[in-house]
């Protein structure tokens, strides 16, 4: 507990984090190499959807990612809430960039496989429309971290609408069980094991893999980035208040005219 405990340190952290990242970013880069060459060369195409199955590739990690970042700020947030870190605080702040872009590429790459399938880029579907729903969470996490700035009120709001927001998280995952829609159920993580051919099953752990590494990756060198830029402006501000002190120290000391 004392060793994870001091992974919060900021300087602990950072220190890690230098020797950690080289090996993530070459993880990411091997895992999306190996999946990405799988995917064109070796997997084949779906007997219905043809080539065009392959949107899936990036699809499924995306929509993987979009809910996994938002647990990481909803974990960032109650260490916010319950231990008032700060750099909990930068996790949850930096998480939600990332998020939102994963979500939007989720939501993009499904509408461009929708519209072969479905016939049309965009239904109201449980699932599509929980999956905007998280977009718009998103989205006024990052404008109101904007508006609050740093402050510590700012980090306990932000911390407060993430854990509300975290109930779409199992409407996602439930929606295809909840409700009629036009998604497939679970086909990968299910009781039954998986029922995608071993052919594309493999892509895509590989592909999800890989885009997990290369999420980390960017994650923690975003809050390093947050760490480091935290640290200029609390510096601007000291050298800011020791010159108003000093200007004002040598008023006193001018001669009286």
């Amino acid at each position: 507990m004392i060793a994870f405990s001091s992974l919060a340190n900021p300087a602990v952290f950072l220190r890690l984090t230098q020797r950690v990242l080289p090996w993530l970013g070459a993880a990411s880069a091997l895992l999306l190499g190996l999946g990405l060459y799988l995917v064109f060369f070796v997997s084949p195409a779906d007997y219905q959807q043809g080539e065009t199955v392959k949107i899936m590739y990036i699809h499924v990690p995306a929509a993987w990612l979009a809910m996994f970042a938002y647990m990481v700020m909803t974990s960032a947030s109650l260490g916010v809430l319950v231990w008032r870190h700060p750099l909990a605080d930068a996790a949850q702040k930096t998480a939600a960039t990332l998020g939102a872009a994963f979500t939007f590429i989720c939501l993009v790459t499904g509408s461009l496989w929708g519209k072969p399938m479905w016939g049309t880029y965009w239904v109201w579907d449980a699932r599509l429309t929980s999956m905007l729903i998280l977009f718009l969470l998103y989205l006024g996490l990052i404008a109101l971290r904007q508006t609050m700035e740093d402050s510590p009120r700012g980090a306990r709001i932000a911390a407060i609408m993430t854990l509300v927001g975290f109930v779409d998280i199992p409407i996602i995952k439930f929606s295809v069980d909840w409700w009629n829609t036009l998604h497939q159920p679970a086909s990968v993580f299910r009781a039954g094991g998986p029922t995608i051919a071993g052919s594309m099953l493999w892509p895509l752990l590989i592909m999800a893999l890989g885009a997990t590494a290369l999420f980390l990756a960017l994650h923690l060198m975003a809050i390093r980035n947050e760490i480091l830029r935290r640290r200029v402006a609390r510096l601007a501000l000291q050298v800011a208040a020791a010159g108003e002190e000093g200007g004002a120290s040598g008023q006193l000391l001018e001669p009286a005219q």
